[in-house]
């Protein structure tokens, strides 16, 4: 018996039930925790790719969970990809839910360039945790708010 998996020779953990998925020289995965998503792209974001990449990371922006996108994997970023963080903060902003990027330094550096307001964190464990405080701050606020007088 042959077992195949559709993830990059890079990538050669296999993971039961969550493969990745290959797109022109980049793999994404994705993979739903309990503080927030994590988006994972790998390899290579490009212009032959950008709107199937774009499309795969917005079907996990969902309401109500943190979206952290993990690109410390990618090696080449097209300028033109900047316009995917614009369509997740709205997606984001929608949603009403916080994210946060993990950069790569060919991503770092296309952010610098083109000056990008995004919400950069230095690894997903970072993410994370800023998310959990997010969250325990708001479980402070609750029982003020539902406090009557």
């Amino acid at each position: 018996m042959t077992i195949t998996s559709n993830t990059p020779a890079s990538d050669h953990h296999f993971r039961y039930g969550n493969p990745a998925v290959v797109c022109d020289g980049a793999s994404m995965r994705a993979h739903c925790r309990q503080l927030a998503t994590v988006v994972t792209v790998k390899g290579d974001i490009d212009n032959g790719n950008l709107e199937r990449i774009a499309a795969y990371v917005g079907r996990f922006v969902l309401a109500e969970k943190p979206f952290a996108l993990d690109l410390s994997g990618v090696n080449n970023f097209a300028p033109e990809a900047v316009s995917m963080f614009y369509d997740i903060d709205d997606r984001c902003a929608a949603e009403g839910v916080d994210w946060a990027v993990i950069a790569s330094p060919a991503v770092a550096a296309e952010l610098r360039q083109e000056d990008a307001g995004v919400p950069l964190t230095a690894s997903v464990p970072e993410a994370l945790h800023h998310f959990a405080e997010g969250n325990l701050a708001r479980r402070r606020l609750l029982p003020l708010l539902t406090k009557s007088a």
